[in-house]
């Protein structure tokens, strides 16, 4: 068969500092840069993201497969609307030139808000839906993290989304996907549809499926997996929990289930959506504010069995963060931890006069907090070069496995017994090569405090004593009573077992 292959990546998190313009979507970062046309089948090669996993599979299976357009943007505020209409533009322009298909096959995020509408993926899909018609089957793949929408729903034939965080099954989920897609070639029904949007916001770091209650929760979902229910069978379900600091009506987190009928559909939409609710009490988690955290750490730092890791989920660059928040490395500082690490800050300024003075240097620098993304100033104190890179690498990861990582001009400096790993271009600490490249070996640290929410588990986490989530300076707040929200869909709890939003 003739399927078409293009993708289309953002988060947005509205109350992050900086929006997502065009050149956002065209530099590499920590996944490729903008890929159209021919060259997009040969980028992904061996990486763990969904695009490349359906490519495999597609291929493997005997079709033919057009390259569009695939691109991804580091999480931020809205994508502007000259970077959403361009790229559409690109995307739509490549469907015209295609020529017959018999499938188009999207790799998606599923909390893309943009400037001039909330439903970025919805439109996308509803886009594509009028290039090619209603007979032609459309797939896309989706984060874990999605805020499903009706219109996403009614445009497509199927969404399979992850089911691991961190994100260790991308490839596999797009590798369904390409599944899915030959049932249909080989005579699968039209499928039935069932949303059941769920009535309560959880926190990024509560969604974790490597603890407890997402961990029972995916589980349950392997069991609905072709069941038959009553009159037919289901085909794909999937649980988003939600991308939750994205201030629409859709926001949450949603349950989406497709049959042979439309009474299996729901059968299966509405048991996992009663687990869901039944679990809401155990979505909660404790937050360290950061002074306390790190005197923990510091008090725990001569054990051993691996580093005490601070999590600084709300300067998170995977969540909106712009990754130069400062408050965790003050209290580094100003408790004199020992054999400690901080990865990745972003601080392109920084890094260039590191890289000027040159390794072995000692120069005085305003450090990070230049974005705006916190309401605090920059630390001013003397650091030791100790190592520059050009922020090039492998990653070798479970969640960045396969990626040429590409952070800029890159530098290891240091401070009494803390270290810092300061970049030019935003990514979250979620690979050990990001510590590695530079010289620092992670597991004979005694603290490491990462820029993530909980993709760092997937890499960092074995070698973890112990995880704690640090309510620090930064856009992605971990206790959602503390954001201004103004769209959300009225009767909806902002925190599990909170009050509910009055609209």
């Amino acid at each position: 068969m003739r399927i078409a292959v293009g993708g289309f990546q953002h988060e947005t998190n509205t109350f992050a500092p900086s929006k997502a313009d065009f050149a956002a979507f065209a530099q590499a970062d920590s996944w490729p840069a903008l890929q159209r046309g021919p060259t997009l089948l040969g980028a992904f090669t061996g990486m763990n993201i969904p695009v490349a996993g359906f490519i495999a599979a597609a291929q493997a299976a005997g079709h033919e497969l057009v390259p569009l357009v695939w691109c991804s943007a580091t999480p931020s505020a809205h994508v502007t609307e000259d970077a959403f209409e361009r790229v559409m533009r690109m995307m739509l322009e490549e469907l015209s030139d295609a020529g017959n298909l018999d499938a188009v096959y999207l790799d998606l995020h599923g909390a893309m808000v943009c400037e001039h509408f909330d439903d970025g993926e919805g439109e996308i899909l509803a886009r594509v839906r009028k290039a090619v018609g209603d007979k032609i089957p459309i797939v896309a793949s989706l984060d874990l993290h999605a805020n499903v929408t009706g219109k996403m729903i009614a445009n497509s034939d199927a969404l399979v989304a992850y089911r691991t965080y961190p994100h260790v099954d991308m490839a596999e989920t797009g590798a369904k996907a390409a599944a899915h897609l030959d049932a249909i070639f080989g005579g699968l029904p039209r499928q039935a549809k069932a949303l059941r949007k769920i009535d309560y916001l959880i926190p990024l770091t509560a969604q974790c499926t490597l603890t407890e209650p997402a961990a029972h929760l995916y589980h349950e979902l392997g069991n609905y997996d072709g069941v038959v229910l009553g009159n037919g069978r289901v085909s794909t379900i999937s649980f988003t929990t939600g991308f939750p600091p994205a201030d629409f009506k859709d926001c949450g987190p949603s349950v989406i289930a497709y049959g042979d009928t439309e009474a299996a559909a729901s059968e299966a939409a509405d048991k996992i959506a009663a687990q869901v609710l039944a679990s809401e009490s155990r979505f909660r988690e404790k937050l360290w504010h950061a002074r306390e955290a790190v005197a923990y750490a510091i008090a725990g730092s001569a054990a051993s069995g691996g580093p005490i890791v601070l999590a600084d989920t709300q300067d998170n660059p995977g969540a909106g963060g712009n990754g130069d928040t400062v408050g965790v490395l003050a209290e580094l500082l100003a408790q004199n931890a020992q054999r400690a690490a901080l990865g990745v800050l972003f601080d392109p300024e920084a890094a260039a006069q590191a890289a000027e003075a040159g390794e072995g240097a000692r120069l005085r620098l305003k450090l990070g907090a230049k974005t705006g993304g916190a309401d605090e100033q920059p630390i001013d104190a003397e650091f030791e070069v100790v190592k520059i890179t050009d922020g090039e690498f492998l990653a070798t990861g479970p969640f960045y496995g396969g990626s040429h990582m590409s952070l800029g001009t890159t530098a290891r400096l240091r401070n009494g017994g803390v270290e810092v790993v300061v970049a030019s271009r935003k990514a979250q600490c979620a690979d050990q090569q990001m510590l590695h490249h530079i010289g620092i070996d992670p597991a004979n640290l005694a603290i490491l405090v990462v820029k993530s929410s909980v993709h760092f588990r997937a890499d960092f986490g074995p070698l973890a004593r112990e995880v704690l989530v640090v309510e620090s300076p930064g856009p992605n707040i971990a206790d959602l009573t503390k954001l201004p929200y103004k769209h959300l869909r009225k009767g909806i709890r902002v925190m599990p077992e909170g009050e509910a939003f009055a609209g």
